[in-house]
């Protein structure tokens, strides 16, 4: 049996989309296929890569995509926005993309502070996307 494929798309594919695809693939790799781009792609956050580890998941291996990778080539069953801007920024519909479902979370990147504050709101999205994923899982 095939997996479902499911893409998290958020701005710049450089946190939150990225965590979501990594949750994904750890908790339901054997039902989806997880993957995440970007609207405008950049540099995976370092703090992205920083919290994860905390957590066991290596990113190293990763990288930022644009959403252009994939559209035309891949069917998604499900397109998991992510952020607020790429909800806004996102056409209503994709050639091959199923279900489109919303999930806002704050931009940990957005945040400005002292790093160990930054830190800690890259921490608290991260939980607040794994506790999401898992919910998802449960009902799905």
């Amino acid at each position: 049996m095939s997996k479902t494929r499911v893409l998290f798309m958020c701005m710049g594919n450089t946190a939150r989309s990225q965590m979501a695809e990594t949750f994904l693939r750890a908790y339901g790799g054997q039902r989806f296929e997880a993957h995440s781009a970007g609207l405008e792609p950049g540099e995976i956050d370092p703090m992205t890569l920083a919290v994860m580890r905390e957590r066991g998941f290596d990113l190293s291996g990763q990288r930022a995509k644009a959403l252009a990778e994939y559209l035309g080539r891949v069917h998604f069953g499900y397109l998991i926005i992510v952020c607020d801007r790429a909800e806004r920024a996102c056409p209503t519909t994709f050639p091959g993309m199923g279900t489109r479902l919303f999930w806002p979370f704050e931009d940990p990147a957005a945040f400005d502070g002292p790093e160990g504050e930054r830190l800690e709101k890259f921490r608290e999205v991260r939980d607040s996307i794994e506790a999401r994923i898992r919910e998802w899982l449960s009902e799905t």
